[in-house]
């Protein structure tokens, strides 16, 4: 997956992939019917900036109840470090069958964290 030729420099699959439309697809599946708040379900949510670390994550405080959550509260993707990108590209790739190691080289990883990954969203 990845291109190279003698006239263009090697480009990753991940510099071909936009961040704020995986933060897009990752709020409509996680919310179909509008964000709510995982404390109380109440959809009394207003935006309440963004995470210091992943400015297109949203931050969001419910109006109902006063939880304070982002958009990957209450998902295997809290308090994970890897972009939401290398998540959105790693599920594709795995739904390709791609070895863990096929994986891990496509998208310039550990062939040890990529492995760690593969089993965390399967688990799901």
């Amino acid at each position: 997956m990845t291109t190279k030729s003698s006239t263009n420099p090697e480009i990753g699959i991940l510099e071909l992939i936009d961040p704020a439309k995986c933060y897009e697809f990752f709020r409509e599946k996680k919310w179909p019917c509008g964000i709510c708040c995982p404390k109380c379900t109440s959809n009394r949510v207003k935006k309440n900036g963004h995470k210091r670390n992943a400015p297109l994550c949203r931050n969001y405080k419910c109006n109902n109840c006063g939880c304070r959550f982002n958009d990957f509260t209450g998902t295997i993707l809290a308090r994970k470090h890897h972009p939401i990108r290398v998540w959105i590209v790693m599920l594709y790739l795995m739904g390709l069958n791609l070895s863990n190691r096929q994986i891990a080289a496509e998208l310039d990883l550990n062939p040890d964290v990529a492995h760690r990954m593969t089993i965390l969203l399967r688990s799901e």
